[in-house]
């Protein structure tokens, strides 16, 4: 269908097109070149007819981002600059936005920031203000989520389309090598995607613990825990259409992966990166001189798909294309922060395997200008923007 790629193009306002074997041309153009932004990492669509983008800068701002594309000004949704705080900007900050499915009704919304001694994440529900704005001062903390140091935060947040639940990722606690060993340990929320429901409270917790949950009958477990073993997930998306639960995961040294997270699932960091056996783990033990159970005891998920070092550093996972490029549909689109190599994913169901991965964006590319992805989201009408890290927002279009 994508199988192949032809010759890449520059164009001029472009990052670059690509002519595809259905005969469709994609291409990156860049949408709001008067406007400025600092880090963006997330794009939103409240769930309340408005049609309004919410671009998330890691920063600290939430922005609303005009009709108009060629504007030169933007609103103010929300400003955490002074709400959060960061030892280290390259991966704390305001890191994950989502609306209550709700929103129209009772104007919550979710944020994941970081905050400092102790150095944590937090989750918290806020509300808008009469002005139809963001109001700090209604914040709700649910959670405090322990971060030993600065990066491997994560922090995407969704809610599911068909439960209505929080899915909230969270990274396995930083440094390297899984040091920490919080990843497999069930009493610990690093490493996981937990699930929650923020329209109940369970004792002692200001949001309810889903019946459902996998680890409910394991009495030393936390409770929200939905999935777990995973390093640095960014780029979760639970696909409406398929239900599907899409999760990019960066990895070390050697491979980055895909993964399609299963309830009660195990995604094998640290015992495994990708589908390989994580050589630093032997090396880690002996030097915490700790006990290994062995990687014979555990149950892994295979990701879907893995990618090796020579194609790339740092995934950013992005979404199931259900837009209007013939070509592209059913296409989960992702790339990778440290080359700006984007990809275009089909997967079988059925046959529960990769049926192609095509190049969306080469190295051959990566001469007319470099992009670090940060984050593929549909827009208002299901259509892909790329948004780049560097302050850059791109639409992808036939």
């Amino acid at each position: 269908m994508l199988a192949r790629i032809f010759s890449l193009i520059a164009v001029s306002g472009l990052i670059g097109s690509a002519s595809l074997s259905s005969g469709a041309d994609v291409k990156f153009t860049q949408i709001y070149p008067n406007l400025e932004f600092s880090r963006p990492l997330a794009l939103v669509i409240p769930p309340d007819g408005s049609n309004r983008r919410m671009l998330v800068e890691q920063t600290g701002l939430i922005r609303v981002l005009p009709a108009d594309e060629a504007a030169s000004k933007t609103e103010v949704f929300a400003d955490f600059t002074n709400h959060m705080s960061v030892e280290k900007d390259f991966e704390e900050g305001l890191l994950g936005l989502a609306f209550h499915p709700k929103f129209s009704d009772n104007g919550k919304f979710y944020v994941y920031y970081s905050a400092q001694g102790p150095k944590r994440s937090v989750l918290s529900e806020f509300r808008v203000g009469a002005d139809g704005k963001a109001d700090l001062s209604t914040e709700r903390i649910f959670m405090k989520i322990q971060q030993p140091e600065w990066n491997h935060n994560s922090g995407n947040i969704q809610f599911g389309p068909k439960d209505g639940y929080l899915y909230i990722s969270v990274g396995d606690g930083g440094l390297r090598d899984g040091v920490h060993l919080l990843a497999q340990r069930l009493q610990a929320w690093n490493g996981k995607v937990l699930r929650i429901d923020v329209d109940s409270k369970s004792p002692g917790r200001e949001y309810g613990i889903p019946e459902d949950n996998p680890f409910l009958d394991n009495p030393i477990a936390s409770p929200e825990i939905y999935a777990l073993g995973l390093r640095n997930p960014w780029g979760s998306y639970i696909d409406p259409k398929t239900g599907l639960f899409w999760l990019a995961d960066v990895g070390q040294d050697f491979y980055e992966e895909i993964n399609l997270i299963e309830r009660g699932g195990n995604y094998g960091w640290n015992y495994r990166e990708a589908t390989h056996e994580f050589a630093g783990r032997a090396q880690l033990m002996q030097t915490l001189k700790r006990k290994d159970k062995g990687v014979e005891a555990m149950e892994f998920i295979d990701p879907i798909h893995e990618y090796p070092r020579s194609e790339g550093i740092s995934i950013t996972g992005g979404f199931v294309y259900h837009g209007s490029i013939e070509a592209l549909k059913n296409h989960y689109l992702y790339g990778d922060w440290g080359t700006g190599r984007i990809w275009a994913l089909e997967y079988d169901s059925a046959a529960g395997k990769v049926s192609e991965n095509v190049p969306l964006r080469t190295p051959e590319q990566v001469a007319e200008g470099m992009v670090k992805p940060t984050g593929f989201y549909p827009d208002e009408n299901g259509e892909a923007i790329v948004i780049d890290w560097q302050g850059k927002l791109y639409r992808i279009t036939e």
